[in-house]
C-alpha cells in the first residue's frame, strides 16, 4: 500500500502540475459546445486560468517533492470540488478525469487522516484543552 500511495502521490503531483503549467501556455483553449464553452472562453479571457493554474503548479509541486503534503491535499480539494462542479453542471462527458483525480486523492489523504482528524471536530479547542 506504501507503494501505490507513493505512486498516486507522484501522478496527482504530476496531473496538477501538467494541468497547472498549461493554463500559461494555452491562451485560447479549443471551443467547447454549450455552456461549457461560454465558461472556458470567459475563464481564459479574463486570465482567471493563470491565477488558478499558478495554484496547481504549487500543489503539484509540493506533492512531487513530498513536503507539506497535507497542505497541498487541502489546495487540491477545493480544485476537486470546483471540476466536480464544472463537470456534473457543463460537461458530464468527461466527469471520469475528477473521479480518478479523487480516488488518487484519496488514497494520498489516507496516510495523514491523523493530521485531518482535528479539522473535522465539532468541537476542537475544547478536545485540545483549550
Amino acid at each position: 500500500m506504501r507503494i501505490a500511495r507513493i505512486v498516486a502521490r507522484i501522478l496527482l503531483g504530476l496531473a496538477f502540475v501538467g494541468t497547472g503549467a498549461m493554463s500559461f501556455v494555452i491562451t485560447s483553449p479549443p471551443p467547447l459546445p454549450g455552456l461549457a464553452g461560454t465558461f472556458n472562453a470567459v475563464f481564459y479571457a479574463s486570465h482567471w486560468a493563470q491565477f488558478i493554474g499558478f495554484a496547481q503548479v504549487v500543489a503539484g509541486v509540493l506533492l512531487l517533492v513530498n513536503r507539506f503534503v497535507p497542505v497541498a491535499l487541502i489546495i487540491l480539494a477545493a480544485f476537486l470540488y470546483n471540476s466536480f462542479a464544472f463537470h456534473i453542471t457543463m460537461a458530464q462527458s468527461a466527469l471520469f478525469a475528477p473521479i480518478v483525480v479523487l480516488a488518487l486523492w484519496l488514497l494520498i489523504a489516507t496516510e495523514y487522516r491523523a493530521v485531518f482528524a482535528p479539522i473535522f471536530a465539532a468541537r476542537p479547542l475544547e478536545q485540545a484543552g483549550l
